[in-house]
């Protein structure tokens, strides 16, 4: 997976630590992805535009507005993301198959549960991705400076 790049909005150096607003591109760089080989994350997330989202800054670097920078998400931060993302609907469908196959029910009420399971596994994933704690976890971080703007 190729680290995305932006282009500094804005910068707060008062805050501990330092934070800026970064708009990137949501097309992915990824060239699986392009190929549609990719882990499926588009599927998801779509292709909305550019967007603003808010990143920490390393100490060690100087921005100013207009920057280019590369955004860098924490390897464990990122396979903790993908496992309530793609996780929470696996074992939806898992737990809602077994249900099924509990109740002694037939493969068409299984495949019922189990879609049924996946999107309750959406469905929550969506919910503790919104919580501030979670979001917080998941902000990006400056790493480095491309070119001046």
């Amino acid at each position: 997976m190729q680290h995305p790049e932006g282009q500094v909005l804005s910068v707060d150096v008062s805050a501990e630590p330092a934070q800026a607003v970064v708009e990137v591109s949501a097309a992915f760089n990824c060239a699986r992805c392009a190929s549609g080989k990719g882990c499926g994350a588009g599927l998801v997330a779509g292709n909305a535009g550019p967007r603003r989202i808010e990143a920490l800054v390393d100490r060690h670097l100087d921005l100013r507005v207009g920057d280019r920078v590369q955004l860098e998400l924490a390897a464990d931060q990122a396979l903790r993301g993908a496992a309530l993302v793609y996780g929470l609907p696996l074992c939806g469908a898992l737990a809602g198959a077994a249900l099924a196959w509990g109740l002694g029910a037939g493969d068409a009420f299984a495949a019922l549960a189990a879609t049924a399971g996946v999107l309750a596994g959406l469905a929550l994933g969506r919910r503790r991705l919104r919580r501030e704690e979670c979001l917080r976890r998941f902000t990006p971080l400056v790493t480095s400076r491309l070119d001046a703007g």
